[in-house]
C-alpha cells in the first residue's frame, strides 16, 4: 500500500500535461477494463462502436476508441496517471483512492454495473470469513485497495472491531480473476480462496466443492459500484465531447443488454475470447442481482466513509458528487 500511494504521488506531475485549454479535442481515445462481465457494457459499446458513434453525432467525427484489458485496477490507474491511457473502467476503490491523492485532479465519468461479488472457496474447513486462519490465502485482483481487498476489510471491522479492520490483509494475494479461476481448479494449488467477480464467481461455484462464502451485498447492506469510467479533470476539461459521448453510450449499451442479454454476451465473447456458452452467460445474468448494470453510483459514499475511517482517504468526500465529474450531478447516486 505505502509503495502504491508513493507512486500515485510521484505519478501525479504528469497531470500538470500539456493540453492546451484552446487545444482540439482527441479523436484516438484508449479506455481501460478488467476481464469479466462486470465491463458488458464496455464489451457492447467496442463491438457497436457506441462512443464513436456518439461523438460523431455530437460534433466530432472520426473517434477512434482503443480498449486495453488490465488484469487489476491498481495498473489500470498507473497507466491514467502515467498519460498512457486517456479514460479506465474500474472499482469504486480506485476512483476514491485517486481523487484524494490527487486533490481532486481524478474523477469519474459515470458508472456502468453494480452487481455483486462473490467470495468463493474449495477448502470444506472455511464456510464463512471466522474460519480464516493466518496460512488461507485469498486471491483478490489488487492487494489492498481493489473492491474486493476493501471489502474485506469492511467485514473485518464489521466482525472483530475497528482495530481490526486490516486482520484479513495479510491473507490477501493479486491474481487477476482468471488466474485465480485457474489456481482454484488446481488441487495442489495453494491458494483456495478468491474473492470473485461475475462470471468467474459462478463458473467456479460449478466446480466440485467450490462453494460461497461471503458476498459484497452481505458486507455492504445492498447494491455496489463495480465498474465506473473516470479520468483526469484535465482530459475532461480538454475534451467535453468524448465525456459526453461516454456518457450517451453507457446509457445506450444499458438499454443493448436489458433488452437483448445474448446479443450483450455475444459481445462480451468476441471481445474477451471467453469459452463459456452464450446460454450459460445468458444464464449468469439471470442470478439475482446480475442485471444491474447501471449509471448512478451505488454505495460509494459507504466506501469513502470506511477509507477515510481506517486513514487511506485524507479528505472525506460531503457527497458522492465531489468525485463525479459536474456532468454526473443530475443522477441518483449515493
Amino acid at each position: 500500500m505505502r509503495a502504491f500511494i508513493r507512486g500515485l504521488t510521484a505519478a501525479c506531475l504528469v497531470l500538470a500535461g500539456s493540453l492546451s485549454a484552446g487545444a482540439a479535442e482527441k479523436t484516438d481515445i484508449s479506455i481501460t477494463r478488467q476481464p469479466g462481465i462486470l465491463y458488458l457494457v464496455s464489451h457492447v459499446m467496442e463491438t457497436q462502436k457506441l462512443i464513436e458513434k456518439r461523438a460523431e453525432a455530437d460534433g466530432l467525427p472520426g473517434v477512434k476508441v482503443e480498449w486495453r484489458t488490465f488484469s487489476g485496477g491498481g495498473a489500470q490507474t498507473d497507466a491514467l496517471l502515467a498519460g498512457n491511457v486517456d479514460i479506465v473502467n474500474t472499482g469504486t476503490g480506485n476512483l476514491l483512492l485517486l481523487w484524494d491523492r490527487t486533490r481532486g485532479k481524478v474523477k469519474g465519468i459515470v458508472t456502468n454495473s453494480a452487481q455483486p461479488v462473490i467470495m468463493v472457496s474449495r477448502d470444506p474447513r472455511i464456510k464463512s470469513l471466522k474460519d480464516i486462519q493466518p496460512g488461507d490465502k485469498i486471491a483478490v485482483p489488487t492487494v489492498g485497495v481493489s473492491t474486493q481487498a476493501i471489502l474485506l476489510q469492511m467485514a473485518a471491522a464489521q466482525m472483530y472491531g475497528d482495530d481490526q479492520v486490516k486482520k484479513f490483509d495479510a491473507n490477501t494475494v493479486q491474481l487477476g480473476h482468471p488466474d485465480a479461476m485457474a489456481a482454484l481448479a488446481n488441487q495442489t494449488h495453494e491458494v483456495k480462496n478468491h474473492f470473485s467477480a461475475p462470471p468467474f464467481q459462478y463458473l467456479e461455484l460449478k466446480q466440485p466443492g467450490v462453494h460461497e462464502v461471503i458476498n459484497s451485498r452481505d458486507i455492504i447492506g445492498g447494491d455496489l459500484t463495480q465498474g465506473t469510467f473516470f479520468t483526469t479533470t484535465q482530459f475532461a476539461e480538454a475534451n467535453p465531447t468524448i465525456i459526453k459521448a461516454v456518457r450517451e453510450a453507457t446509457a445506450d449499451a444499458i438499454e443493448v443488454i436489458k433488452k437483448d442479454p445474448k446479443t450483450a454476451v455475444e459481445a462480451y465473447k468476441t471481445v474477451s475470447g471467453d469459452k463459456t456458452s452464450v446460454d450459460d452467460l445468458v444464464a449468469i445474468l439471470n442470478q439475482p442481482h446480475m442485471m444491474e448494470f447501471r449509471m448512478d453510483p451505488q454505495g460509494t459514499m459507504k466506501f469513502a466513509a470506511h477509507l477515510h475511517k481506517i486513514g487511506t482517504l485524507k479528505t472525506m468526500p460531503k457527497a458522492w458528487t465531489d468525485y463525479y465529474l459536474p456532468e454526473a450531478a443530475d443522477l441518483n447516486g449515493n
